[in-house]
């Protein structure tokens, strides 16, 4: 693959850069209440060298009935100024499973008007495979400031992807497990309708990952992309369950060069609770 500190790195560059001053690691895991895992305790057990833990249920609005959404730009700048992370950094983040909540990381950063961020390719399960060194120390961290220029148009509200399904002018992409998409199975969260976006399209993210967990090369997910409607100039909207795996497609089409995307925060936990909100079944 091709390292690119704005979207994917490898297991490889970050050893080679990991005793960088200016670099911060960060460990964004987190999982399905159903997955019996604990990322905390994981993280304090065993994590890459000088890796902060990121709690993306922390780090968001709290004032939220949905589950981590965005948080506002003054807590997020706190959060990070605690951790350390700020101006003039370059910043990787993985998590346990491989790509998985890391991407909602990264494209919150990305939201926050921080470009120098990459996803860890592989995660921490990759990195660990390969014999790469770990540690159970807490980091020394030191007060750094971040400067924020949100930038809206990379993120989408019920309103706004009601209009964009209404109109058909933008490519809605569902990146839930297809029997979830097609209203098959329940949803893991209680009281959510069963079903999708109507005009929506599904692209689950696993199918945008390798076996070994690593992100397939561009000219595969354009592919992906194109047999899903979605060409260089289309509009994109993603969405998924609660607004983190979503996040693999944007990091995706990033990757492919695609600039026209954006996330649907909410996702399926908000159109879902919705009973005034269309929606459609089957394939």
């Amino acid at each position: 693959m091709q390292d690119d500190p704005k979207t994917l790195v490898s297991t490889q560059w970050l050893a080679a850069h990991l005793d960088d001053p200016d670099l911060r690691v960060l460990d964004a895991s987190m999982y399905l209440p159903n997955a019996g895992r604990d990322a905390k305790a994981e993280y304090d057990a065993a994590h890459i060298p000088g890796a902060r833990f990121f709690d993306i249920d922390d780090v968001s609005d709290l004032r939220s009935d949905l589950p981590h959404m965005v948080p506002p730009v003054e807590k997020f700048m706190s959060r990070m100024r605690a951790m350390g992370v700020g101006d003039g950094h370059q910043v990787v983040v993985y998590d346990g499973a491989g790509i998985y909540s890391a991407a909602r990381v990264w494209w919150l950063f990305r939201l926050m008007g921080q470009d120098d961020i990459a996803v860890l390719d592989g995660g921490f399960p990759k990195w660990q495979a390969e014999g790469r060194p770990v540690e159970d120390l807490p980091p020394v961290v030191r007060d750094r400031h971040m400067t924020v220029r949100r930038q809206n148009h990379l993120v989408k509200d019920v309103t706004q992807v009601s209009a964009a399904s209404k109109l058909a002018d933008t490519v809605i992409l569902d990146a839930r497990a297809a029997e979830r998409f097609r209203g098959e199975v329940d949803e893991p969260r209680a009281g959510l309708r069963k079903g999708h976006i109507p005009g929506s399209k599904n692209l689950p993210f696993t199918e945008l990952l390798n076996e070994d967990g690593t992100m397939k090369d561009p000219e595969a997910l354009r592919e992906l992309f194109a047999a899903r409607g979605v060409e260089a100039k289309t509009p994109v909207i993603t969405s998924c369950g609660s607004g983190v795996t979503a996040a693999v497609l944007n990091l995706a089409l990033e990757r492919t060069g695609h600039r026209i995307h954006a996330l649907y925060d909410g996702s399926w936990a908000e159109w879902g609770a919705f009973p005034t909100l269309p929606v459609a079944t089957g394939a």
